[in-house]
């Protein structure tokens, strides 16, 4: 088992990354293995769900001890995703390590990508909008069953086969369908369900896929601390300005593996920069034209 300093850095942090922001995981590092370290897509998929058993629960025992965690929604949204998981493993596996299989999976592992980025963007959205509504405490929010399980059945099978969802894509699904949830109690109650979720899918990993315990090991040695460094720092960081950067990386590396040429993936990246830049110059101040124009009228 070689241990790769290389990938403990990088994992280190995204692992940082992930403890002040509370976004997922796999969409960041599986991208990191496969771009920068060369992994295959099925070997980085499988030895990031399996790293990624340890890092988890550091976050869903934080909300636990706050209290944060809705246990129901928990219940049936892993009633659909375990064995969910364990099936997206197994269809991993049937893939293969062929080249068309690979270029299956990167194609895959890119739409999934792509989907986690216009949910967080969507997310950031809906939170600005809805910021001053009353949010339902733990014990007020009724459970929907059927449609909670379904979540955890979509979300279960991404998973398991591209490592990617949990973080970015089932927590949209759960804003639509819960809309009066608490932001602490959203991130929450994901991370709770995404333990025996990752479970699943890391143990199918290990049945079904191609796990490498040296690149496992150094995303381990690399992320758990980061993991814990983040979370206290997470006070002192403003959460609107990380996320929007990690929701860029991972839009950036799902357009990389459905097939965007470089030259076209750049020039789409500068106008979501410009847009997103000229977005920000407009909320920075909205009314101020419209103020001086009212005083201007006053007198």
């Amino acid at each position: 088992m070689h241990i790769d300093p290389y990938i403990i850095l990088g994992s280190a942090i995204i692992g940082l990354l992930v403890g002040m922001t509370g976004a997922g995981g796999g969409a960041l590092m599986t991208p990191m293995l496969i771009l920068l370290f060369g992994v295959t897509p099925s070997t980085a998929i499988s030895s990031d769900l399996v790293a990624a058993v340890v890092m988890r629960p550091i976050g869903a025992a934080v909300h636990l001890r706050a209290g944060t965690v809705n246990m129901r929604l928990v219940r049936w949204m892993v009633l659909g995703s375990v064995p969910a998981a364990f099936l997206g493993a197994y269809l991993l596996r049937l893939m293969g390590h062929a080249k068309a299989a690979q270029h299956n999976v990167e194609v895959a592992l890119g739409a999934a990508l792509l989907i986690g980025a216009g949910a967080m963007a969507l997310r950031l959205a809906l939170d600005r909008q809805r910021g001053l509504q009353r949010r339902a405490t733990v014990a007020e929010l009724e459970p929907r069953p059927l449609p909670t399980i379904a979540i955890g059945v979509l979300g279960g099978i991404i998973v398991g086969i591209t490592s990617v969802g949990s973080g970015s894509l089932m927590i949209i699904l759960l804003l639509f369908l819960y809309p009066t949830i608490g932001a602490n109690q959203l991130v929450g109650t994901d991370l709770t369900q995404a333990v025996p979720l990752t479970l699943s899918a890391a143990l199918g990993a290990l049945v079904f896929g191609h796990v490498e315990f040296g690149v496992t090991g150094s995303l381990v040695i690399g992320s758990v601390p980061a993991v814990l460094i983040g979370s206290l720092l997470s006070a002192s960081v403003p959460d609107r300005y990380v996320r929007p950067a990690i929701a860029f990386v991972i839009f950036a590396s799902g357009l990389k593996y459905v097939g965007v040429g470089t030259t076209a993936l750049g020039w789409i990246l500068c106008a979501v920069l410009l847009a997103a830049g000229i977005l920000w110059l407009g909320r920075a101040r909205p009314w101020a034209s419209h103020d001086r124009l009212v005083d201007d009228r006053s007198t």
